[in-house]
């Protein structure tokens, strides 16, 4: 009940009935304890949600990317920028045309570099020939040489874009086979002529010959000064060719597989150094026609060795930096790279051939036999399936062949190229080799590594020493006829011809030395993937070089934005933690109303009591009034 009294010239007095304040008081305290529980059960899901939702996204983002690589660029963006990179090689030169966006701002992220694609998605590259070697008579056309290959590219960069495109040229095969004075020459003319013609960022230090020659003298002065011996610098030598290259194919590879991202943690168990907390980079192995290549990642922690192996080892070792400055060293890999000349497939099959027609011939005169001089009377090759005929000439001297297919013999006869030494830390032609941990680490095989297991096995990827070894040895016991009927009927990959029908039986049993004997693999290494694309395109090792070679241009972006970037960081800390703040807040404010109610109802109830006497007496002394009032 509320109760209203007014004194005017006649005092009177009314009640007003109201409604039950318990009910109102109820309907508030449900209402009060519901947006609390509701609060906490939104809380609790967002927690979930968030923690099993980022990894799922950032995979999801991963793959977005990768499938985003095989369409066009977008040319309009204008946060995009571009780099051009010309290989120079021996048979011909290409240019491939890179692009990226803005750099994150991240300075533990490197630049997000893809290979560009034309309106119809395929690959900006363009290939001439003959190499630029052919200009070694002709030095002041070299520039003339590759005007078509930078006018392609000036058609597909945006125009505005040409004066901050970096161009680089480097050159590898045939040029190093040139004397100095013409490579500098053709160099010399490069540098004066392209910048008059294309608007492209390049300077001199942006065109270079990628060769072992200046390698070996920076050997040969830190060899002189250790003591090292002759024979083992002319082997450090001989291993350092083209070992830049191997650096940017080991680059690309693991950039392409994403390997140098770190921001899993919960990758830290594949890490090649635990206290970098990164993520395991993957080892390569590329065996071609004429040499072999590995490179991997070399641990901090290396193990003792003696005066001459340490000295060898470190200079074998390459080690860089590709993060934006030196004070980031999340990015600092030291690689083991070394590329062995004369090893690969078609070259070792030559050095097999004189091995054969020597020690053939030497025995022929020694014995007074005619073992290969006829086709009646062969040397009967274990490298060769059974019944296929061969004739190999040497300076006039000329061999028959005739095949008997045993993969195991065949696997002895060729362990002496292999040229090993009995040092235990020696690989292939008596080189150091760096240790390798078969038990937490990973390699790719590309070209001969990847065409042994697949064109004819068809067992092609995952690599099982076991399986390929009897695949291998029932194949080279097979007749030639058989073989020969098999590639008729379509049996064998698309890409095998008859030279790999021919060879495939030496080339796996080459391949199988180099591998297990020569590299040291565990015979059931189970970490060895046999592969000719990434994530189906073909990795180049230009990929690697403009990615080592724009390492410093997030520094630009970086500065430029850093006070935006701190802001923009504050924020996406703040954004992410800021919402359970205020959660939390909500809660404390809703039970504080809680209380304040309580207590004001409290307070209600005391003044209840306290008011119900003097209404009463209130009453008793205003009815006898009114009572007076209105008597006559």
């Amino acid at each position: 009940m509320a109760s209203f009294s007014y004194l005017c010239p006649a005092s009177w007095y009314f009640t007003v009935p109201t409604v039950s304040p318990f009910l109102r008081q109820r309907v508030a305290f449900l209402g009060l304890f519901f947006v609390p529980c509701l609060l906490l059960l939104l809380l609790i899901m967002d927690l979930r949600h968030w923690a099993t939702s980022l990894p799922r996204d950032r995979q999801y983002e991963r793959y977005l990317a990768r499938v985003g690589d095989l369409e066009a660029t977008n040319t309009e963006d204008p946060n995009l920028n571009y780099g051009l990179v010309v290989d120079c090689g021996s048979s011909g030169s290409r240019i491939f045309v890179y692009f990226w966006p803005r750099h994150n701002g991240n300075p533990h992220d490197l630049l997000d570099i893809k290979q560009m694609r034309d309106r119809n998605s395929q690959p900006v590259v363009k290939k001439i020939k003959p190499g630029i070697s052919a200009m070694a008579d002709t030095p002041e056309h070299a520039s003339d040489y590759l005007r078509p290959l930078l006018s392609f590219a000036a058609a597909h960069v945006p125009v505005k874009k040409h004066r901050e495109t970096p161009l680089y040229i480097l050159c590898t095969a045939g040029m190093r086979l040139l004397p100095e004075r013409q490579q500098l020459a053709i160099l010399a003319d490069l540098v004066k002529d392209l910048p008059l013609e294309f608007d492209f960022l390049f300077s001199q230090s942006q065109a270079e010959v990628i060769s072992g020659k200046q390698e070996g003298k920076r050997i040969k002065r830190a060899a002189l000064g250790r003591g090292i011996s002759l024979v083992l610098q002319q082997q450090i030598r001989e291993a350092f060719s083209i070992s830049s290259v191997g650096v940017y194919a080991w680059i690309g590879i693991n950039f392409v597989l994403g390997r140098f991202d770190h921001e899993d943690e919960s990758e830290a168990d594949t890490s090649v150094d635990s206290a970098a907390g990164r993520r395991r980079t993957v080892g390569i192995l590329d065996m071609g026609g004429a040499s072999l290549q590995i490179a991997y990642e070399v641990p901090t922690s290396a193990s003792v060795l003696p005066p001459k192996q340490e000295e060898a080892a470190k200079i074998l070792l390459a080690e860089f930096n590709l993060g934006c400055d030196a004070q980031h060293t999340e990015h600092v890999y030291r690689v083991y790279v070394t590329t062995f000349l004369g090893f690969g497939g078609n070259f070792a099959r030559q050095r097999y051939e004189d091995l054969v027609l020597n020690e053939t011939l030497s025995k022929n005169r020694l014995l007074g036999q005619k073992t290969g001089l006829s086709p009646d009377n062969p040397f009967l090759d274990p490298c060769l399936p059974v019944g296929l005929t061969d004739v190999v000439e040497r300076n006039s001297q000329v061999l028959h062949y005739r095949g008997r297919g045993d993969w195991a013999a065949c696997r002895a006869m060729l362990s002496p190229l292999l040229a090993r030494s009995n040092t235990s830390q020696a690989s292939l032609n008596g080189i150091y080799q760096s240790p390798i941990d078969f038990n937490n680490s990973e390699f790719y095989g590309f070209s001969e590594f990847f065409y042994c297991t697949e064109d004819v096995l068809r067992i092609g990827g995952r690599y099982h020493g076991p399986t390929f070894a009897k695949a291998a040895q029932d194949y080279c016991g097979m007749t030639w006829s058989v073989l020969a009927q098999r590639f008729k009927n379509g049996l064998f990959s698309s890409h095998a011809d008859e030279h790999r029908l021919k060879y495939q039986c030496f080339k796996s049993a080459w391949m199988y030395e180099v591998l297990h004997e020569g590299f040291h693999f565990p015979y059931d290494y189970p970490n060895l993937q046999t592969a000719q694309l990434v994530y189906d395109r073909e990795v180049q090792w230009t990929l690697g070089a403009i990615l080592y070679k724009t390492r410093f241009l997030p520094l630009r972006d970086l500065r430029q934005g850093g006070v935006r970037q701190a802001h923009g960081s504050w924020f996406r800390l703040s954004f992410v933690y800021n919402h359970y703040l205020f959660f939390a807040c909500t809660l404390v404010v809703l039970l504080a109303i809680v209380l304040y109610l309580l207590r004001i109802h409290r307070i209600h109830r005391r003044q209840t009591r306290a008011s119900a006497p003097l209404d009463l007496l209130w009453i008793e002394q205003v009815v006898p009034m009114i009572g007076v009032q209105v008597g006559p």
